[in-house]
């Protein structure tokens, strides 16, 4: 079995549930409406620890490259870029998560509306940069 590759797929998979998360869970906070307070509260919680997930297990995916080939990942161009994108998402998400957790029993409604949209364009953003990342490197 090539050690390189389980490395790679394990982490993928790592990879992908943190995605499903950031997409899932914001997405069922904002619809339906009708979710108390503190069902969102837990997917804030989910969200916030799907970007952990989405920043560790990417880091691991450089850690893989510099343990097999002593480099990280050779990415160039548009796949540079993504890479980017997807780290600002993973940062602005992170942030976002943590001051609806820190802040939003002060929010109006409408501002923990407009936090779970932010927090869904974030997700969707990143994973469209993720097939950019994929493709182009």
């Amino acid at each position: 079995m090539d050690m390189q590759n389980l490395a790679y797929a394990l982490t993928q998979v790592v990879h992908n549930f943190g995605a499903a998360t950031v997409v899932g869970a914001a997405v069922f906070a904002r619809w339906p409406q009708s979710l108390s307070p503190e069902i969102r509260r837990i997917l804030a919680w989910l969200v916030l620890t799907g970007w952990m997930v989405q920043a560790a297990s990417g880091a691991g995916f450089g850690a893989i490259s510099i343990a097999f080939y002593g480099r990280p990942p050779d990415i160039h161009g548009i796949a540079v870029a993504a890479l980017l994108v997807k780290v600002a998402c993973a940062i602005a998400g992170f942030l976002l998560a943590a001051a609806y957790l820190r802040f939003s029993a002060r929010w109006t409604d409408g501002g923990r509306d407009r936090a779970w949209n932010g927090l869904i364009a974030l997700a969707a953003t990143a994973l469209t940069a993720a097939a950019f990342l994929r493709w182009f490197s």
